[in-house]
């Protein structure tokens, strides 16, 4: 008999062995995992001990990511003894007489409990790959406790959020109090089932910011962060009264969470093998728009606008001086009654039916009312209720409406819910308004059209008469500058004079063949002097109907301009009737040639220019070249004609 009882212990210390050393994921009845000792998930992807925070001694058991060697506050995803630390290294996890999984001192104290009133005979607790902890029965396998029923700071797959209607049971994130106490902090985070299910993050029980309605695919008014490694939130309703979301990652590479930090912020992270850290893939709030709030009631937020806040159209702020301050949380009200108001106040009957405001790609405000409507329907039953003040309209939600304050209204920078470039969504609303503030509108574009319309017609009107006025008072000028009595000044003996004899040796005669060509003055030559200086001579007509005065007027412009771009006068000849000037010849043809060869080149209607036109493009032509320069107005010329 002492034998058969000898051989028993034998084998019942061998199974222990056994046991201890295959199943490193499980804590069985007659075990216990006392500090610094700890337990893996069998695959790996887990780590269940205890630690300390950075900058703390205190000890707590939680889990974390069994990749990281490091214990970090990204890497930790879980913690038992949140509001109870140890304050040594002689805390032990054990299940207690009671079949409850409980977190003991030095003392023998409990700390912490899973606080399992239906316990089983001959219970476990296994760390499994998902990061869940369990309490389970051997025999049947039915689990009576896990980790992922108490959420931390930290949301991992097939962790459920939820919100019990009937009981008001809730299992919410909740941040840690900071990155080195694991205690409550004042952040909570959840789903929000009333009307339309909403994502929250409260501060101090208050909204903080939130993810929009929910449309049965996204939420409307939340970003959308790289979808391989976030699918997004799933809700669900179930036959209990509870609505409850979870998380899920496709395609993640390597390690990727979705957590609530100390500061409040709603975070996707994911750790970096190159780099061996973490790195923030998105983060909510992201500017001062985000938080719940920020421009009060019928106020609207736009974080690239300066400021950021604005009342909507048709409303004014409530108190001005704090508005102008910076200080938003008053709020906007509106300016005129609307219609229903106005009949119940009997000022003067309704007037005209009210009208809608559109609004597009916003976080529409909260507290939305839902109906099943149409859209036409949504848009007529507000008008119809005389407390309604907006509507949206959703295909995945249905009709949205709002009868009291439009809170947390913020527009979103980029239009459209795209999941896949990771843009900003939004729906668009319609605000009720009177239907004066449309016809103030109206005015104000007819206003504005009248006033572009008349600068319009009074811009090149007042430019014209200028020009007008310039060009006569510039000829008024040149009139004043050479008065007849001046002709006589001309000094004939500071130019060069050439006798009639020589000029006639030089163009043979004046010979037809050496005309260059006609004006009103008279015929041009070319001749050669004796030498060998090649001129143009200008020769008076007689039946030109110019005399010396109309000579003398050109020998005093001419001999007082001096400018490269300009003929040089080399002399004249007085000779009885024969009034002559000599210029130095030009070897590029006639002016007409010069000014539109380059069009020519550009413009292959250059024939169809009357001579009108030929005449004024020449003159300018002149002027520009005495102003500018002959490169700059050949660039001039070749845009002008492209």
């Amino acid at each position: 008999m002492g034998f058969l009882s000898k051989r028993s212990l034998l084998y019942a210390l061998c199974c222990l062995c056994l046991n201890l050393g295959v199943a490193r994921d499980t804590i069985s009845s007659f075990q216990s995992l006392k500090d610094p000792d700890y337990i893996i998930s069998r695959g790996g992807a887990f780590r269940l001990g205890f630690f300390s925070p950075v900058n703390s001694t205190n000890r707590y058991l939680g889990i974390w990511y069994n990749k990281i060697s490091v214990v970090t506050y990204f890497s930790v995803v879980w913690v038992a003894n949140r509001e109870r630390p140890i304050k040594d290294s002689s805390g032990v996890l054990t299940i207690y007489e009671d079949g409850n999984l409980v977190i003991l001192n030095g003392q023998a104290e409990i700390l912490w409990s899973s606080n399992v009133s239906n316990s089983v005979p001959n219970p476990s607790a296994t760390l499994l790959d998902s990061g869940n902890l369990v309490l389970q029965g051997n025999t049947t396998g039915a689990i009576v406790w896990e980790s992922f029923q108490q959420l931390c700071d930290t949301m991992l797959p097939r962790m459920r959020s939820s919100n019990n209607l009937r009981t008001n049971e809730k299992i919410q994130l909740t941040s840690w109090k900071s990155p080195s106490d694991p205690s409550t902090g004042r952040f909570s985070g959840g789903i929000n089932p009333q009307n339309i299910p909403q994502g929250f993050i409260w501060k101090d029980g208050h909204p903080y910011w939130r993810t929009g309605p929910w449309n049965g695919q996204f939420f409307t008014g939340a970003p959308s962060w790289i979808p391989d490694y976030h699918s997004g939130f799933t809700i669900v309703y179930d036959k209990e009264e509870t609505v409850y979301a979870t998380i899920a990652y496709f395609n993640a590479i390597g390690l990727t969470k979705y957590f609530l930090d100390s500061q409040g912020n709603s975070m996707v992270i994911h750790w970096d093998d190159e780099k061996e850290d973490w790195e923030v893939v998105g983060v909510v709030p992201a500017n001062e728009c985000d938080v719940y709030g920020t421009c009060g009631a019928f106020g609207s937020c736009y974080a690239l606008s300066s400021p950021i806040c604005s009342c909507l159209k048709g409303f004014e702020p409530k108190i001005a001086e704090e508005w102008n301050r910076g200080n938003w949380m008053s709020g906007c009200v509106r300016r005129t009654p609307l219609q229903c108001e106005r009949v119940n106040n009997r000022s003067e009957g309704g007037g005209k039916a009210d009208g809608f405001l559109k609004l597009e790609m916003v976080k529409v405000p909260d507290f939305a009312e839902w109906s099943y409507q149409t859209k036409d329907d949504c848009r007529k039953q507000c008008l119809e209720n005389c407390s309604c003040v907006a509507y949206a309209y959703d295909t995945g939600i249905g009709c949205m409406s709002w009868s009291g304050n439009l809170i947390d209204l913020q527009k979103f920078p980029t239009g459209g819910i795209d999941l896949q470039k990771s843009s900003t969504g939004g729906l668009d609303i319609y605000i009720r308004l009177a239907h004066l503030e449309f016809e103030k509108e109206r005015n104000l574009k007819v206003i504005i059209t009248v006033i572009v319309i008349i600068g319009a017609m009074a811009i090149p009107s007042t430019a014209y008469f200028l020009w007008r006025w310039m060009t006569k008072k510039r000829a008024n000028k040149s009139r004043k500058s050479l008065p007849s009595k001046n002709l006589n000044d001309v000094k004939l003996h500071e130019l060069p004079t050439f006798s009639l004899e020589e000029l006639a040796t030089a163009t043979n005669n004046f010979h037809v063949a050496n005309m260059l060509g006609r004006g009103g003055f008279g015929a041009v030559y070319k001749g050669k002097l004796h030498d060998g200086q090649e001129i143009a001579v200008k020769r008076r007509s007689r039946s030109s109907g110019q005399g010396l005065e109309e000579f003398m007027n050109e020998v005093f412009v001419i001999s007082k301009l001096q400018h490269r771009n300009l003929v040089r006068l080399l002399g004249c000849c007085i000779e009885g009737e024969e009034n002559m000037l000599i210029y130095e010849y030009m070897s590029n043809k006639s002016l007409d040639a010069i000014v539109f060869a380059d069009i020519c080149l550009l413009n292959m209607q250059c024939k169809a220019f009357s001579q009108r036109n030929q005449m004024f493009l020449a003159l300018v032509y002149c002027y520009l070249r005495l102003l500018v320069g002959e490169e700059l107005v050949a660039f001039m010329m070749i845009s002008s004609t492209t």
